[in-house]
C-alpha cells in the first residue's frame, strides 16, 4: 500500500466521494473530511481501502480549526489537500456559523482557514476546486458579504471566483517562500452531483423542471472528477496550473489545461482576497517569504 495521506474535503458525495475512491483504489490513505459523520461512514464503506473520516463543517471556524487540530496531531506529514467540498444557496441570503455569506463562507474561506492551519504538514500539493461560473464574475470588496442586493446565482460564482483567486494567489505565495508544495486547481464544467437539483430547489415547481433538464445537459461524476485527479495526481503538473473540460464552453470532455478569468489572475486581486481573508477567518500564512516549512528532505511527495 502506498504510504501517501489525502485530505479530501466533502467526500461523502460527488466529485469529493468519487476522487476519494479513485485515490483509495490507488493505495492512498484518505482522509473524509465531512460535514456529516454518518454519511461520511457510509461513503468510506462503498470505497474499502484505507480511509478514515473526520468531522468538518467548512461554514464554522471552530470546526475547521478542530478538525486542523486532530489532524495534525495524527497525521504530521499530509501528502494531499484537495479543497473539494462546496455549497450552492441560491434562495433567500443565508449566513455561517461565524455570520459569513453562506456560499463564501462554505466554498472559500473554510477551505483558506483550513489549507492555512494544515500547511505545515503538506508535502506535495494543495487542489482547489473552482467552476466556470466564476468566469462572468468580479469581486466586490466592498460587499463581500452580499449584504446589499443578494442574488443566489451571483453570490455562487463570486464565492467559486474567491475559490480560484486563492488557489492562483497561493502559488504565488508558494513560490515566493522557496516551498516545495504545489497549488493547483481545477474546474467540473458542467457535472451530474448532489448539487445539481439543489441549485433550483428554491424555485419550486419550475426548478424541479430546471433540474431535470441540467440533468439531462451534463457530465456524469467520473467524468467531472478528471481534471481534479489530473491536478492530484499527475507526474508532470506545475504549480498554478488549471485543468478542466476541453469541449465548448470547458462544459464537458477530456481533460485539458484552462485559464481562469482576468480576475482571477489578477495579483492586485489576489493580495486584496489573500488580506481580507485573514482579517475574517484569523488565519494568517504566507505572509512573509519564510512563512512556509519545506518538506523535510526525502519525505515522501506526491509529484
Amino acid at each position: 500500500m502506498s504510504s501517501d495521506i489525502a485530505v479530501v474535503t466533502g467526500a461523502n458525495s460527488g466529485l469529493g466521494l468519487a476522487t476519494a475512491t479513485e485515490l483509495a483504489r490507488r493505495g492512498t490513505h484518505v482522509v473524509l473530511a465531512v460535514r456529516n459523520v454518518a454519511a461520511g461512514r457510509e461513503a468510506a464503506r462503498r470505497i474499502g481501502g484505507s480511509t478514515e473520516v473526520r468531522e468538518l463543517d467548512l461554514a464554522s471556524l471552530a470546526s475547521v480549526r478542530s478538525f486542523a487540530s486532530m489532524s495534525t496531531a495524527d497525521h504530521p506529514r499530509i501528502d494531499l489537500l484537495i479543497n473539494n467540498a462546496g455549497a450552492v444557496v441560491l434562495g433567500p441570503r443565508r449566513t455561517s456559523a461565524d455570520g459569513f455569506e453562506l456560499n463564501l463562507a462554505t466554498n472559500m474561506l473554510g477551505h483558506f482557514a483550513l489549507t492555512g492551519l494544515l500547511l505545515g504538514t503538506v508535502t506535495g500539493r494543495v487542489v482547489s476546486l473552482s467552476s466556470i461560473t466564476h468566469k462572468p464574475e468580479r469581486l466586490d470588496f466592498d460587499d463581500l458579504m452580499f449584504e446589499r442586493g443578494y442574488r443566489g446565482t451571483t453570490a455562487y460564482g463570486r464565492a467559486k471566483l474567491a475559490c480560484t483567486v486563492f488557489g492562483i494567489e497561493l502559488d504565488r505565495r508558494l513560490r515566493a517562500a522557496g516551498s516545495p508544495v504545489l497549488s493547483v486547481l481545477a474546474h467540473p464544467g458542467m457535472t451530474r452531483t448532489n448539487l445539481t437539483p439543489r441549485a433550483w430547489e428554491h424555485l419550486g415547481a419550475p426548478g424541479r423542471v430546471l433540474a431535470r433538464i441540467g440533468l439531462l445537459a451534463t457530465q456524469s461524476v467520473e467524468q467531472g472528477t478528471q481534471p481534479q485527479l489530473r491536478a492530484a495526481t499527475a507526474p508532470d503538473v506545475t504549480g498554478g496550473q488549471f485543468f478542466g473540460p476541453r469541449g465548448p464552453f470547458e462544459m464537458f470532455g477530456r481533460v485539458t489545461e484552462v485559464r481562469p478569468s482576468r480576475e482571477a489572475a489578477d495579483p492586485a486581486v489576489g493580495a486584496r482576497l489573500w488580506a481580507a481573508a485573514e482579517e475574517l477567518t484569523g488565519v494568517r500564512f504566507l505572509s512573509r517569504p519564510d512563512s512556509v516549512r519545506p518538506a523535510r528532505p526525502g519525505a515522501p511527495r506526491t509529484r
